[in-house]
Order: C-alpha cells, then structure tokens, then sequence
C-alpha cells in the first residue's frame, strides 16, 4: 500500500478512532475501529476518501438524534437509514 501523504510503501491499513462533527453541527461522536491508513515512514495516520465519504453519507442518511456519542464503524454503518441515498452529494 502506498501512503498519499509522502508517496512511501511501507502504508498499511489499520484502524482507529476518528471524531466526527455531524452534518448538522448539534454534536460529534466518536467512532472507534474506523478503517485506516498508517505509514511507518512518515507516521501519518489518515482515513482513504472512500470511507471518509461512506460516513459523511452515513450521517446523512441515518437518525442522528438518537446516535450514541461513541459507536464503532459497523456500528455506524449498521444504523437504519431514514433515505436509499445522499441527495445532497451532486459529485456523483
């Protein structure tokens, strides 16, 4: 896997916790176990833009007044969704 950040190959993907402002800005949650990228040789740790988008999308589409303030990512990306998809997001 190859970092975006400094182009090296020593990437691998991991996860971690990511904090998230909801659309709406009321709250953030905290969302454990998220999908991500780690570099040993420049230390960044970062989300890849399809998962960034999967849980922008997610927040959208779900009831976020009953969302827990700390959740894992299946957790999130479990919740019944209120919309099949995001009207809101005109680059596709």
């Amino acid at each position: 896997m190859k970092c975006n950040w400094c182009d090296s190959s020593q990437a691998t993907s991991s996860s971690g916790t990511v904090y998230w402002e909801l659309p709406d800005g009321t709250k953030a949650v905290t969302i454990t176990e998220t999908p991500s990228v780690n570099c040993g040789d420049c230390g960044m740790k970062y989300q890849e833009d399809t998962t960034v988008k999967e849980i922008e999308d997610q927040l959208f589409l779900i009831n976020t007044k009953e969302l827990e303030a700390q959740l894992s990512y299946k957790e999130l990306m479990a919740k019944p969704r209120l919309l099949k998809r995001n009207y809101f997001d005109f680059s596709s």
